[in-house]
């Protein structure tokens, strides 16, 4: 099966809840490439990666419960290193520690890499190293200098898998700087009217 995301969330029940819901068929072709895909970052990956200023992370207990868990920084916090790797430091939050304890026990993580405005997501597989302040030369590939966040560690990931979502359901949101692209053309319209408005007027009372 070289579709390794497929290889990884396609088990035995997953294909028979398929088969039984009539959708097996086009995903038991996108099993049966040839040459093993998805797992390898292209610059499509690299690049939607690198536009990212969140992502949502989630990791299994040790008791066999799954943990979501939201992850933010500024654009490009998460660092593509190579094909197979992806890393970006982990900033103080809430200090529960859910996510750092959780991979001490199991590595393995699923990623969801989001963009509402233009309706995408990203989902990756693939299994986490956690990098201390004692490996300061790993950890310094994943800083960012210019945020004022502390930074406690870093995690290093190895991507296992991944796969591109349908737009379906995504109801689209905008961060305030998009906002603020959108509308820096009217803002700047409403201005220029406001100072015609008031020459006028000037004009006008002389």
């Amino acid at each position: 099966m070289p579709h390794r995301f497929a290889e990884i969330a396609f088990t035995p029940t997953v294909k028979k809840v398929q088969e039984q819901m009539r959708s097996r068929t086009p995903y038991a072709r996108m099993e049966g490439v040839r040459e093993t895909t998805n797992y390898h970052l292209s610059e499509a990956e690299a690049a939607f990666i690198a536009a990212r200023d969140s992502l949502y992370m989630a990791t299994v207990s040790e008791t066999g419960w799954p943990y979501l868990q939201h992850r933010g920084g500024p654009t490009g916090f998460v660092r593509v290193l190579d094909e197979s790797t992806i890393g970006f430091a982990d900033f103080r939050g809430n200090r529960q520690y859910v996510s750092v304890g959780n991979l001490m026990t199991d590595d393995r993580v699923s990623l969801f890499f989001m963009d509402y405005a233009k309706k995408t997501r990203l989902k990756l597989f693939g299994r986490a190293r956690i990098i201390g302040l004692d490996d300061p030369a790993s950890l310094s590939r994943l800083e960012m200098p210019d945020y004022r966040a502390r930074v406690e560690r870093g995690f290093l990931i190895e991507v296992e898998g991944f796969d591109w979502n349908c737009p379906q359901h995504i109801t689209e949101r905008f961060t305030l700087d998009e906002v603020r692209a959108m509308t820096a053309p009217l803002t700047t319209r409403i201005s220029e009217l406001e100072a015609e408005l008031a020459r006028r007027s000037a004009s006008q009372a002389s």
